[in-house]
């Protein structure tokens, strides 16, 4: 069965616990249900990961290359946390590793602090979920899989 890799950057493993107000009360391991019931109802297998590093996820990234190549995975979920803002190592594996990618945030970035605006993962990735909480998550695996098996025209 192809999967999914979903990726959560620094800090995605406060979630439930950071910023209630802004993020939500849903755990982590909440959210990887949730990609989990989605994906299965896809007919789609979930890895799901987090790391506060950034060379882990550089790692992570890469590999899913590797995995999409061989047919193993559709294509990646994620959430890069404040790393959007900063990283362009992270657009640079994406882009090298030639990734199927979905940018996922939790919050409407656009409506934050002036320095979430910009985005350093968005020219590299297939598309963008912002601000949906995380019903977003269920919305970007959607979002890959029709990317990954698209329809017929009605």
């Amino acid at each position: 069965m192809p999967s999914i890799l979903v990726l959560n950057g620094p800090n995605l493993n406060l979630l439930g616990l950071r910023e209630p107000a802004v993020y939500g009360s849903a755990t982590l391991a909440d959210v990887e249900q949730l990609c989990r019931e989605q994906a299965e109802a896809l007919e789609l297998g979930v890895d799901f990961r987090q790391s506060n590093h950034e060379g882990v996820l550089v790692d992570w990234i890469q590999e899913a290359g590797r995995r999409m190549a061989e047919g193993e995975l559709i294509g990646v979920v994620f959430n890069p946390g404040a790393y959007t803002h900063t990283s362009v190592a992270l657009h640079d594996a994406i882009k090298g590793a030639s990734v199927r990618l979905i940018e996922l945030h939790i919050s409407n970035v656009h409506a934050r602090e002036p320095f979430r605006h910009h985005s350093y993962i968005s020219p590299a990735a297939a598309g963008i979920v912002v601000g949906l909480g995380v019903a977003g998550y269920e919305v970007a695996i959607q979002a890959l899989a029709r990317l990954a098996y698209p329809r017929a025209p009605r």
